[in-house]
C-alpha cells in the first residue's frame, strides 16, 4: 500500500506549525496506524530529519495517549477504537491521509501531534475521587448491596480513558462527556454519595475554569468516543448539578 501523509509539524508550543507532506510505501493492511507512523519515523531518522512527535504508551486501547485527528475524525475513520487500534486496512492504496493534533484551546499543542491534556487531570483532581477509610477498619464491599443495573452503568461510565476525543470532536470543544462520565461513575454508587454535592460542583467549576465550551447536544462526542460513553451521562451530571445547587 502506497500512501501520502500530510502531517501537522510544529517545533514547540510557541512556534507556528504547518502541514508537511510525506510519501510512504510498502504499508500492510494488518499494521496499526502507530506502526505506520513508526515506519515513517524510521525513514525520517535515516535521512537525518526530525521524527514526528506523537503520544503513545500501552498501544492496547487503554491509556488514551495516542490521540490523533485523522482525516477530520478523532482517532480516525473506525468506530470505538483508539488510534493505536486503528488498522491500515481502513485506508485505500494511494490515499492521502491528513494527520493533526486534537484541536482545542484547552489542549494546547506541545509539539507536532502532541497536546497538553493536563486540564483533564485538574478536573479529576477537583473532585473525581472518593475519600476512603484505610485505617484497617475498612467496610467490606459486599456489605453494600448495589443493584446490578446501577453497577453496570457505573462500570460503563468508568471505561472513559480521558483521551479527549469528545473535546476534539465537539464544535464547542466541550468536555461535558468526559466530566459527566467521571461524575456518573461515583454518583451511581453508594460509596460516592458522601462527597456527591462537592464533587459535581467542583468538577464542573474546574471545567469552566479550564475554558472548555458548553454542550449543544450535537452528539458527535458519543459517536467518536473510543469507549462509547453515552450522552445519558451528561443528563445525569446535569441532574446531579441541579441537586447540588439546590
Amino acid at each position: 500500500m502506497n500512501l501520502t501523509l500530510k502531517i501537522w509539524r510544529q517545533k514547540d508550543a510557541k512556534s507556528p506549525g504547518k502541514m508537511v507532506t510525506y510519501p510512504i510505501s510498502n504499508i500492510e493492511g494488518h499494521m496499526s496506524f502507530l506502526e505506520m507512523m513508526d515506519i515513517l519515523n524510521d525513514e525520517l531518522i535515516e535521512k537525518g530529519e526530525e521524527p514526528v512527535a506523537f503520544d503513545h504508551d500501552c498501544r492496547e486501547g487503554i491509556c488514551g495517549m495516542c490521540s490523533m485527528y485523522i482525516n477530520g475524525e478523532a482517532h480516525g475513520p473506525d468506530r470505538k477504537v483508539t488510534t493505536c487500534q486503528l488498522h491500515m486496512r481502513m485506508f485505500k492504496d494511494g490515499e492521502t491521509i491528513h494527520i493533526e493534533p486534537f484541536r482545542a484551546n484547552s489542549f494546547p499543542v506541545l509539539k507536532d501531534l502532541m497536546v497538553d491534556r493536563s486540564a483533564f487531570d485538574r478536573i479529576q483532581q477537583a473532585g473525581g475521587y472518593i475519600s476512603v477509610n484505610t485505617s484497617g477498619n475498612t467496610q467490606d464491599a459486599n456489605s453494600l448491596p448495589i443493584p446490578k443495573a446501577d453497577a453496570d452503568l457505573a462500570m460503563d461510565a468508568a471505561t472513559c480513558i480521558g483521551c479527549g476525543a469528545c473535546v476534539a470532536t465537539c464544535k464547542n470543544s466541550s468536555a461535558m462527556l468526559f466530566v459527566s462520565a467521571k461524575v456518573s461513575q461515583y454518583a451511581l454508587l453508594p460509596q460516592g454519595q458522601v462527597e456527591a454535592n462537592d464533587r459535581v460542583l467542583n468538577m464542573v467549576n474546574q471545567m469552566d475554569i479550564e475554558g472548555f465550551g458548553n454542550c449543544t447536544n450535537t452528539g458527535a462526542c458519543e459517536v467518536e468516543c473510543p469507549k462509547g460513553i453515552s450522552l445519558d451521562n451528561i443528563a445525569r451530571m446535569n441532574r446531579e448539578l441541579m441537586k447540588a445547587k439546590v
